[in-house]
């Protein structure tokens, strides 16, 4: 299948686009800046600009389109660029998609919506999965639901299969080894420390294995994933200990139910994605930090990691705190190295260039 990734030289879509070209897709990539991915046809694409995105598809006719493209962490820009970023360069890409008749389009959402950064937010359910209310706490969030919305209504307006997807807190491959997520932090430091996990309610994804989902999603019916969402996750918590031992002190407002979540039980539900579509991940932090340690000394940070040097793009860092994390808040790059504070310049922090 004729694949196009928006975003392709981000944390995700570096990954995204590898692994859907090593499944034996020819896969384009449209991105500010190269990322000399192995297999990958990249095009320097500006879809920030007018047209940009209508005349790449009018261009390439692809089969299929992933759209990771915009504006990557929460409070990394001032909230209206984020919002009119994000969901201008969603609607653009998406109607591209729709007048080059693409058959699939698949957007990326977040797990923020669920509004679990409001110290007012209370689970209604645990695991949460994708019936959960929304109820957006920032710019951000708000730019996921209505890119959401986006996709429902090309689903039902357009030929061919739209939808979404909402990675949780991804993880790449080099930072196994110890280069640092996107928060600053290393995985070790985040496993150490349950407050730095708690800020996402422990969730995590390998890079890879959101690749994996979204080759499954390309190949199943279109009547089961037309104007749906998926969380896709780990099947795991990204935690040493039990989550139904941490919750209390680290986010409450999970609730009592939490209590359940025993063993190594994620808070976040991809039963939806395994039924649907076949798909599971198949990596979890203590096999991945394991063959690293295996396969040599750890990263020293930044050593790992591609240097990209226009900060963006796409939707999977999940920054905000929940309810109970009493530690600082953090800001962070758009790149997800080291801490900053937040970007003011919006020419730089939009338009397609890489996922946080």
């Amino acid at each position: 299948m004729r694949v196009v990734v928006t975003g392709s030289s981000g944390r995700l879509g570096r990954s995204l686009a590898s692994g859907l070209a090593a499944a034996g897709h020819e896969v384009i990539g449209l991105d500010r800046t190269p990322a000399g991915l192995e297999g990958v046809d990249e095009r320097t694409v500006d879809l920030a600009a007018l047209g940009a995105a209508a005349h790449a598809l009018d261009e390439l006719r692809p089969d299929a389109l992933v759209h990771l493209a915009g504006i990557a962490v929460p409070f990394s820009a001032p909230e209206r660029d984020i919002l009119l970023t994000n969901t201008a360069l969603a609607h653009d890409v998406l109607a591209a998609a729709a007048s080059a008749r693409v058959g699939r389009v698949l957007a990326a959402s977040s797990p923020t919506p669920i509004g679990y950064s409001s110290p007012s937010w209370r689970a209604t359910a645990v695991p949460i999965d994708e019936t959960h209310p929304l109820a957006p706490a920032n710019a951000y969030a708000l730019s996921k639901v209505v890119i959401e919305e986006t996709v429902r209504m090309f689903a039902r307006t357009a030929p061919g299969a739209f939808g979404f997807f909402r990675p949780c807190y991804v993880i790449s491959p080099e930072e196994w080894a110890g280069a640092p997520t996107q928060q600053g932090h290393t995985v070790a430091e985040r496993l150490a420390d349950p407050a730095l996990a708690a800020v996402s309610l422990f969730n995590y994804v390998d890079a890879r294995d959101v690749a994996g989902f979204v080759d499954a999603w390309l190949a199943a019916p279109a009547d089961a994933i037309d104007g749906e969402g998926f969380f896709v996750g780990a099947a795991d918590a990204l935690a040493e200990r039990p989550v139904a031992e941490l919750w209390r002190e680290f986010a409450p407002a999970l609730g009592p139910a939490a209590d359940d979540l025993t063993g190594t039980a994620p808070v976040f539900s991809v039963a939806k994605a395994r039924d649907r579509l076949g798909w599971s991940p198949t990596r979890d932090w203590r096999s991945e930090l394991a063959a690293a340690a295996a396969s040599g000394p750890a990263a020293a940070p930044g050593d790992a990691a591609p240097a990209h040097p226009t900060p963006s793009v796409t939707a999977l860092a999940e920054t905000d705190r929940p309810t109970g994390i009493t530690r600082r808040e953090l800001h962070h790059t758009a790149e997800g190295t080291t801490p900053a504070a937040p970007a003011t310049d919006t020419a730089a922090a939009t338009t397609g260039t890489r996922t946080a």
